[in-house]
């Protein structure tokens, strides 16, 4: 066995819930899922893959949400970037007994890759699935490679609720043992009209997502109108939402997201409340923290995904102060 396994023995069930947890009517053996089910707020966050083939530097990344996050997305060529492969880290993660959330871009490959990396993730532990369509190459770091985008992610939805539920393929070929996961995918709500973001939302919970993960949410106001619109549509009936909130190191920052990332919002506020702080990056986590409590409180909000690239380490803080987990302790291969 690798050396670096060796530190982390096998669980039995790689993401098994906890018996306390266990509910009915769930479609994955997962945590994430039943902890959802269960009504307790999720809070899941992601690690960038590394540049590398070490095992450990993927475990480093995921120690670091131990006891605060009940799922950990690994990002598929976030950026159109290239780095160690989103199912390779889930099978990692799920070996040693965290519940890890596949990211699949529609943007690398075609049906027939997507529906054998769906089986072989499945096979190794990985039960929890989220769609995405992907960023263009032109903004990565390869931008002479060709793009695929045989399916979007709805289309991709369809594809993982088939093989799940109807025990086939695409082309109508039987499985042997259909996937037993959890299925979601993305929503932005801060892209005008907020009609048009309800009715993709209603969409993609139609073609099978069972959760969603918000792009950052700053803007308070506009989030609680569309969670209104999803509410009063029955929309949360049918799958869980879990809000995107992050933490800005800077005021510069908060305006290089604002220009340079599609759909991200921040309101001018936010930034000047960055810019009057002594200290910037403790401003911008005091600020994530005051988001997640208000995301807590938002009818129909079921948790949150924090994102905090290249400040991982202060992940466990912010959710700790933020109280989100209601004294509850996400369970982590530490645990063991």
């Amino acid at each position: 066995m690798n050396a670096e396994l060796d530190q982390y023995p096998p669980v039995d069930n790689p993401g098994s819930p906890l018996p306390e947890l266990e509910v009915e009517g769930h479609r994955s053996e997962g945590r994430f899922e039943h902890v959802l089910r269960a009504g307790h707020f999720a809070v899941t966050s992601e690690i960038a893959p590394p540049d590398s083939a070490d095992a450990e530097q993927v475990y480093e990344r995921a120690r670091l949400f131990d006891g605060v996050c009940d799922a950990i997305n690994a990002t598929d060529g976030s950026g159109a970037n290239c780095h160690m492969s989103s199912v390779a880290v889930c099978a990692l993660l799920s070996h040693v007994g965290y519940s890890p959330i596949l990211q699949i871009s529609c943007r690398d490959k075609n049906r027939i890759a997507i529906q054998g990396d769906v089986l072989g993730a499945a096979a190794m532990g990985v039960c929890n699935v989220l769609a995405l369509s992907g960023d263009d190459v032109s903004a990565g770091d390869h931008p002479e490679a060709k793009p695929v985008f045989d399916l979007d992610s709805v289309s991709l939805l369809t594809t993982i609720k088939t093989m799940r539920d109807e025990s086939r393929f695409l082309s109508g070929r039987k499985l042997d043992k259909a996937p037993r996961v959890f299925a979601g995918s993305t929503i932005n709500p801060f892209v005008p009209p907020v009609e048009s973001r309800v009715r993709q939302l209603h969409k993609k919970i139609n073609a099978g997502a069972e959760f969603i993960q918000t792009q950052y949410c700053f803007d308070m106001p506009v989030m609680r109108e569309m969670m209104q619109r999803a509410v009063d549509m029955g929309l949360t009936e049918k799958a869980y939402i879990l809000a995107g909130v992050g933490t800005l190191a800077s005021a510069k920052t908060a305006r290089w997201l604002r220009s340079n990332v599609p759909g991200v919002h921040i309101p001018d506020e936010i930034i000047a409340r960055l810019e009057g702080a002594k200290n910037q990056k403790a401003e911008g986590q005091k600020i994530c923290v005051e988001l997640m409590q208000q995301c807590k409180e938002i009818e129909g909000i079921s948790g949150v995904h924090v994102m905090a690239y290249r400040q991982e380490q202060f992940v466990a803080q912010m959710v700790e102060e933020s109280g989100v987990l209601d004294g509850r302790r996400a369970w982590a291969p530490s645990d063991l």
